[in-house]
């Protein structure tokens, strides 16, 4: 009997254990609970403010802005005989949490002082506009990012399109590339000239872009390629896994440079009057530039080669401009290895590769006869004390004329002259910059 008291005692304390346990538990999940709502709601109205504040600016005022039509094949088409000019703008990184209100204003006002200079005929954005990083942002909620920056681009009247990056749309997102993707084309940014592209093509965003003069021949082509995000199991990007160019992105692109060749030199051949059709003989053979965010593994090898000859410009190399500022692995490319440069050099359409990602890498040089850039990044949230430092951002602008040459040139936020934050804006960032050290970087 003692013995079956003393078990019936044992169990009576157990559960009396086990339902203490339950509710400490149940406290600690209303607790947590009621801190992500907290931080969600601070984050809303964080986030209200500020954009509020991408809805303050004036439009850029253009002298002639360029309308975007779209052509019997769906893709955007701007017609220009004069010069034509890209500004490329990279790993804007917009939190959009109440951990980045400070950073995610002083990248609003980057972006739109750039631009308001600039007055670009179209803004190409090679990744990681969101960061919706909980640690350093505060949110899950990528689509803050997303809604602070087609905003601003909409108030300032400007024409722009995307690649995604692989801080766009994290594993831990709330909402997938497909989402982003819908938000984007939903009508409610008639500037925003993003298309999802072909679903049966990896990847959301694979589009072209073209400029045709009056003749209706394509003088420039933009290609822009979804460079996806993490690979080999590595969700979370912990161990810098970064995917590649898959096969069926690579062969969609060879495909259309032949249907884009194939349709200029039908135009060409149309042209009624003999000297127009023979000066415009070279571009039958269409010109084009590609925008991505991952760097092909291509930027690594030329880079690597240039340093293992002492920093002098090799067969393969030649040295433009820029520095690598990244640390460890310096150019965080994809893992694997893909035929995108070989195609590339196959075909001999496109004459410069433009990338994002290494926010501290802004050097171009020029591989074995194709131009591959790093554009400067707008970044002040990501890396750690980035909001300090200054050199690395600006923006890269990119002319192209109306005989298919073009021209890089790369301007830096602070030092250049040319972008200067209002004087009630300059108290909100610490313009102590550690390694601010260039004027600006202008490829000759």
């Amino acid at each position: 009997m003692a013995t079956t008291a003393t078990a019936t005692k044992k169990e009576k304390v157990k559960k009396k254990r086990g339902k203490k346990a339950l509710k400490v538990l149940g406290v600690i999940v209303c607790v947590i609970a009621v801190a992500v709502g907290i931080c969600a709601a601070v984050s809303a109205i964080g986030s209200n403010g500020n954009l509020k504040f991408a809805k303050s600016f004036a439009p850029v005022a253009y002298e002639e802005q360029l309308q975007p039509w779209q052509d019997a094949l769906g893709s955007w088409c701007f017609t220009a005989d004069r010069d034509f000019k890209v500004v490329q703008l990279t790993d804007v990184h917009l939190g959009g949490g109440f951990m980045s209100l400070e950073k995610d204003s002083s990248a609003i006002q980057a972006v739109a002082s750039m631009l308001t200079a600039e007055k670009p005929d179209l803004v190409i954005v090679t990744g990681d506009i969101a960061y919706p990083v909980p640690f350093q942002a505060g949110t899950f909620n990528n689509k803050t990012g997303a809604k602070l920056f087609a905003n601003l681009m909409e108030t300032l009247g400007v024409y722009w399109t995307l690649g995604f990056g692989n801080h766009d749309t994290e594993a831990y997102s709330y909402f997938t590339r497909e989402d982003i993707a819908a938000f984007y084309t939903s009508g409610a940014f008639p500037h925003c000239l993003f298309q999802a592209g072909p679903e049966e093509i990896d990847g959301c965003g694979n589009q072209i872009l073209k400029v045709k003069n009056s003749d209706g021949v394509t003088t420039q082509a933009f290609i822009v390629l979804d460079s996806h995000s993490y690979t080999d199991g590595d969700f979370l990007g912990i161990r810098w896994f970064y995917d590649n160019l898959h096969a069926n992105q690579i062969e969609w692109y060879k495909e259309q440079i032949q249907k884009l060749n194939a349709e200029n030199k039908l135009v060409i051949d149309l042209i009624p009057d003999a000297a127009r059709r023979e000066a415009l003989k070279p571009l039958e053979e269409v010109k084009s530039l590609l925008f991505f965010h991952i760097p092909l593994t291509e930027y690594r090898d030329a880079w690597n080669e240039f340093a293992d000859n002492g920093y002098q410009d090799t067969e393969n190399v030649q040295y433009i401009t820029g520095v690598v500022g990244e640390t460890g692995k310096c150019i965080y490319s994809g893992v694997h290895d893909d035929d995108m440069f070989e195609t590339i050099q196959e075909l001999g359409s496109t004459k410069a590769v433009f990338c994002g990602h290494d926010h501290y890498n802004n050097f171009s040089v020029r591989y074995k006869g194709i131009e591959l850039v790093y554009g400067n990044s707008v970044d002040y949230l990501a890396y750690f004390g980035i909001n300090k430092k200054g050199s690395q951002r600006g923006c890269t602008v990119i002319t192209t004329t109306p005989e298919g040459d073009y021209r890089v040139d790369k301007y830096n936020l602070y030092t250049s002259g040319r972008y200067d934050y209002p004087a009630d804006f300059a108290k909100n960032i610490d313009m102590q910059f550690e390694d601010v050290t260039y004027q600006y970087f202008k490829e000759e």
